[in-house]
């Protein structure tokens, strides 16, 4: 697109990601609008906050107009929290972090071997109980690598030990498995569209798997990697004796991995795979903001190599990109070049660090220093 074309640009649409650490997707619309319209006060701007299926997927969903709902469940430590879901007719929005997630432990805390999804499968559990006939269950920022064990087991499954006796709570205590029982899982879950929602494809098992990926984020030691590998290995053969050969096919098949391998335990109620940020745009109701608008700001914390492996700023862009809408970016830190950036639809990127070199002023005065970058988009693009 001409630069005349967006310099005509009179409505903007703000579809960005969270800062992390520093602020939500609900706050990064607000700082850069904040920013836009001080240039440009008589400024269009819609807001709509984004989320790729990990933490703050369903703080978006509420943003874009579904209904939050509260309900008790256990923390990935088994001690009760307050966990949200979103509800908007009879499509719910569950976000595993919720209940399992890493921020759900004491700070410096960690317990990669005992920790459970099994608030996880409650939240999923009140989704229905709250008449959701479509479920997007999104999965990412987890505290846990017990194959979704504990999110079944809330919904109906059985996992004894050699005994008869429950096998501990996480993978860990997968080892002990001795007989796998899926017959009691909630019927409803037969009758419902479940929907995967992740940012990476990794299988279960294996060096690209739950345990050896993602375990050292959650504070695993290469021992209890190891030893996390070999569980949920011994968890999907153990399956297989209860639900036949899908077990296995399922383990090696993408998203398995995802959540510390929430998405296996997905897979096996029945969910689709789909990339985080494909689905949540769909739910957030992208299309018709996207034709609605001349210019596009997408961004997340750091525009790195990860955002172009199914970060909500590569599927924005994509998405723009595909109508012949203009993209540029906000985030904190830069690290792709600008020929990347151009390859994923992304004209350019405005960071923090671009107006405040101290990285630690930038994580602290996120805000203010954003709506100077705003200030920036806005003169160079919308005057």
């Amino acid at each position: 697109m001409a630069d005349a074309a967006v310099h005509g640009t009179r409505r903007v649409l703000v579809a960005a990601d969270k800062f992390k650490g520093s602020l939500t997707a609900v706050q990064v619309a607000e700082r850069v609008t904040g920013g836009l319209r001080r240039v440009v006060p008589d400024l269009e701007v819609e807001a709509l906050p984004v989320a790729d299926g990990g933490d703050g997927t369903v703080d978006a969903a509420v943003a874009a107009g579904f209904e939050r709902r509260e309900v008790r469940v256990a923390g990935p430590l088994g001690d009760e929290v307050t966990a949200a879901f979103a509800l908007r007719g009879d499509t719910a929005v569950v976000e595993m972090a919720e209940a399992s997630g890493l921020q759900r432990l004491p700070a410096g805390v960690f317990a990669p071997l005992t920790a459970s999804t099994y608030g996880s499968g409650e939240l999923l559990r009140a989704a229905l109980d709250a008449g959701a006939r479509t479920i997007v269950f999104g999965v990412g920022g987890s505290a846990t690598t017990d194959g979704g064990a504990g999110m079944l087991s809330a919904l109906g499954a059985r996992f004894l030990d050699a005994d008869g006796q429950p096998v501990p709570p996480g993978g860990g205590g997968l080892a002990e498995l001795a007989d796998a029982d899926l017959s009691g899982l909630d019927r409803r879950l037969g009758s419902v569209e479940l929907v995967l929602a992740s940012d990476v494809d990794n299988p279960l098992t294996g060096p690209k798997g739950a345990a050896a990926v993602y375990g050292p984020q959650k504070g695993a030691s290469p021992d209890a990697v190891e030893t996390l590998d070999a569980a949920l290995a011994h968890f999907a053969k153990v399956l297989e004796g209860a639900v036949g050969a899908r077990a296995a096919e399922y383990a090696a098949s993408p998203g398995a991995g995802a959540a510390g391998g929430v998405g296996y335990g997905a897979l096996l109620l029945g969910a689709r795979f789909r990339a985080g940020i494909e689905v949540m745009l769909d739910v957030l109701g992208f299309a018709p903001a996207l034709r609605r608008a001349s210019l596009v700001i997408t961004g997340e914390g750091s525009l790195d190599e990860q955002t172009l492996h199914g970060k909500a700023p590569a599927g924005v862009a994509a998405a723009a990109r595909a109508a012949g809408k203009e993209v540029v970016a906000v985030c904190g830190r830069l690290a792709l070049e600008p020929e990347v950036l151009g390859r994923v639809g992304i004209r350019r990127a405005y960071a923090l660090t671009q107006f405040e070199p101290d990285v630690s002023r930038c994580i602290a005065d996120a805000g203010p220093i954003l709506e100077r970058v705003a200030e920036r988009i806005a003169r160079d693009l919308l005057l």
